[in-house]
């Protein structure tokens, strides 16, 4: 689990990503990734959304959510800077795919984005 630091705190947070935000998604990746620059903080947010839609079971979802969550307190500590970021799922083979390949997805992402292009 991510520091309460690196996470969102109430809805009004995550409304903000997702009405000023940019979406970037991946061709064949299993989620996508919205994303905001947010000047008014000094490190990157993280909030991963699984739907029921994804997996009707919670321990599934829950599992998801834990592997994206380390998956970006690995990789985002100095590469994210001043951004909001929402990772949402659209596939559940996130549940057993190999750490690395999420790793490689997540890592694609923040190549695409550039920390400053968020508005």
């Amino acid at each position: 689990m991510i520091s309460r630091l690196y996470r969102f705190h109430g809805y009004n947070a995550l409304r903000f990503v997702y009405k000023q935000g940019r979406t970037v998604r991946i061709e064949g990746a299993p989620f996508t990734l919205r994303y905001v620059a947010n000047p008014r903080r000094q490190q990157y947010r993280l909030a991963v959304v699984v739907s029921k839609k994804q997996s009707k079971s919670a321990v599934v979802r829950n599992r998801i959510r834990r592997r994206l969550y380390e998956a970006g307190r690995e990789l985002l500590t100095d590469r994210a800077g001043a951004l909001d970021l929402v990772l949402s799922v659209t596939d559940e083979r996130v549940a057993t795919m190999d750490k690395k390949d999420i790793n490689k997805t997540i890592l694609r992402f923040l190549q695409i984005i550039k920390p400053g292009e968020g508005r």
